[in-house]
């Protein structure tokens, strides 16, 4: 069997997370290759144990020898013999390197969010279009098995209809990032775009685009975006939904994240290490779910998908600009102090 020939662009924080991950793959047998890797700091390829992140990695250190090394990402396309990129660079390069590496005829995971806005991400889906490449985004939520299980309870109606959801995400400042490009508006869309987009493509993801939403979101330490949000979305059928994120909660807590979604027969509860299902006049109870993370079940999805000709559904891309365009209407009602707004 032939493998998928992969070449990872950028080296920080996720790169470094789908570096172990393809590393992992790899020493499991999987019909992948890993060829080349990119980073525009030289340094990168000397001493590599480990990078900055609000998530725990290994740490191991990597012998890039067995990889062809690039700081020159032009060349590397042109002498590398690949058939998809993985993406892994800072927002503002999404689209056009997504964009540039599709009309290479390669095919594109690009980490999330999907772009800036709306536009960029327009841009993108009409290229996958026109060179037939394969577009895969990396909102690894779609792949977590407490967010899978939400979505299997919802589409199954086990516990009935919807009746509210709450999504909750935070951690500390990223203050680690290269340049600090995080805590620039204009490069990140700071917590809004960057870390808030999980839960809002979640919620995009289990009921749809809403009709309507409102935001209260304030600025404490990022430049031209906001840290803290809070939004309610309003649907055509009532049911009550918000999603919060914070991180300028700075300490040893580290990253949480958490969900309750209530039905008319029960409800859910994703604490941050478990899920809990609780019904009317039952003992609560805890579904046995897959102990692997999203990020390694999401590459894994991405290289079966090209490995096997299948299209890209759990991640389409169409679907996840419409999350860009509800952050987007999140923006435009934070900016003015929490009006209704109405999602394109």
């Amino acid at each position: 069997m032939e493998k998928i020939r992969i070449g990872l662009i950028g080296l920080g924080f996720m790169g470094r997370m789908h570096l172990e991950n393809y590393r992992r793959l790899e020493q499991e047998g999987a019909a992948i290759q890993l060829k080349a890797v990119f980073d525009m700091e030289p340094g990168t390829f000397a001493d590599k144990a480990g990078s900055g992140g609000n998530v725990e990695m290994k740490g191991e250190r990597i012998d890039f020898s067995q990889y062809a090394c690039y700081t020159d990402l032009q060349q590397m396309l042109e002498e590398q013999e690949l058939d998809a990129v993985d993406i892994t660079v800072p927002t503002y390069l999404h689209a056009d390197l997504s964009i540039m590496a599709m009309k290479k005829g390669l095919h594109v995971l690009c980490e999330k969010p999907m772009a800036l806005n709306a536009g960029e991400c327009q841009q993108m889906l009409e290229v996958a279009r026109e060179t037939g490449r394969q577009l895969m985004i990396g909102q690894c939520l779609r792949f977590w098995p407490a967010y899978e299980f939400a979505k299997q309870t919802v589409e199954d109606h086990v516990l009935g209809e919807v009746t509210s959801a709450y999504f909750y995400r935070g951690s500390g400042t990223p203050d680690w990032s290269h340049q600090n490009w995080l805590m620039e508006g204009s490069r990140s869309g700071g917590c809004l775009l960057d870390m808030h987009v999980h839960d809002v493509d979640i919620v995009n993801w289990l009921f749809g685009k809403p009709l309507h939403v409102s935001t209260a979101a304030k600025q404490v330490i990022s430049r031209n975006a906001y840290d803290i949000v809070s939004t309610n979305y309003y649907y055509e059928d009532g049911k009550v939904v918000n999603a919060q994120a914070d991180w300028t909660l700075n300490g040893d807590s580290g990253l949480q994240m958490e969900y309750r979604i209530n039905f008319t027969g029960g409800f859910i509860m994703f604490d941050g290490a478990s899920v809990t299902v609780h019904q009317p006049g039952q003992a609560s109870r805890k579904p046995e779910l897959s102990t692997e993370d999203g990020y390694y079940r999401e590459l894994k999805y991405f290289y079966e998908c090209l490995l096997y000709n299948r299209p890209i559904l759990t991640a389409d891309p169409e679907h996840i600009m419409g999350t860009i365009q509800i952050v987007e209407a999140e923006q435009q009602s934070a900016d003015r102090q929490g009006v209704t707004v109405t999602v394109a």
